[in-house]
């Protein structure tokens, strides 16, 4: 598990995630613009879809603001694609299979690949965390630990600040 835990100031790493057309994406594609990037640890599993539902419905006003959105998590593309038809989202998402197979990927990066402990069980895990991006590709705001209720209106209002 690494130590460092970037933060407003410090750029965004540029690592490549696979989508579940297939292809791939990075905080580099979106040069230019804003973007929100939020990690969640499972898809189809209740936080997880109030969190993308959430963002799915603000997704309008994420694109007249001229800001991109990407969900992240560990699960492989043909999960997120069962989870987006699922639950009708229209958020774009990626995967960070990396984390999951031990290797460096972009939460491992982001020192959001955490120990966890559930029901006396410790395992690896995505934390929920949100990175609000500058068009320059550093990080503007970070939420740790995000509690999901009201969390897609809280980062679209920060968002629409470096808009």
């Amino acid at each position: 598990m690494t130590a460092t835990r970037p933060d407003a100031g410090d750029a965004f790493p540029a690592i490549a995630l696979e989508t579940p057309d297939g292809k791939s994406v990075s905080i580099a594609d979106f040069a230019g613009k804003p973007a929100v990037v939020f990690f969640y640890p499972k898809d189809n599993t209740p936080g997880c879809t109030t969190e993308a539902k959430d963002f799915t419905a603000l997704k309008p006003a994420f694109d007249k603001a001229g800001i991109a959105l990407l969900g992240v998590s560990k699960d492989p593309p043909k999960s997120h694609l069962k989870f987006i038809e699922k639950q009708e989202l229209t958020v774009p998402l990626a995967s960070d299979t990396a984390a999951d197979s031990g290797q460096d990927g972009l939460a491992e990066a982001l020192g959001i690949w955490v120990e966890k402990n559930m029901y006396g069980r410790t395992y690896m895990g995505m934390e929920r965390t949100t990175f609000l991006v500058k068009p320059d590709g550093t990080i503007a705001q970070v939420w740790r630990k995000v509690k999901v209720k009201n969390h897609a209106e809280t980062v679209l209002e920060a968002a629409k600040g470096i808009a």
